[in-house]
């Protein structure tokens, strides 16, 4: 199974209006930009958007990489006023969300 990066466009009550699949990757990872993120998101005139990728391993806990990411695309959100309101990463009947987990934001 390949890694997949999904995009989920929500509107101001927080509704889906579109979805999106931003990258596709190796069994190891993949490349996701904020420009293909907020490309998409900006297509749908999203409110918010949720985040969301696959782990072939199976095991959803995020990588240094993906906390990196998650802290990225959060921080573009604030900027572009499209907020990142989850990243969830699904395993095998597993997944981690990093609102649940209270993951917190970049520092300037």
């Amino acid at each position: 199974m390949k890694s997949h990066g999904e995009l989920l466009d929500l509107n101001i009550h927080h509704r889906l209006i579109g979805t999106s699949i931003v990258s596709v990757g190796s069994l190891s990872g993949a490349v996701v930009h904020p420009r293909e993120v907020f490309r998409d998101a900006m297509g749908y005139s999203a409110s918010a958007i949720i985040v969301a990728h696959n782990h072939p391993s199976g095991r959803p806990a995020p990588s240094k990489e993906d906390i990196k990411v998650t802290q990225y695309l959060m921080l573009c959100g604030d900027i572009m006023e499209i907020p990142v309101l989850d990243h969830v990463i699904l395993g095998d009947n597993l997944f981690y969300s990093y609102k649940e987990n209270k993951v917190g934001r970049i520092k300037l």
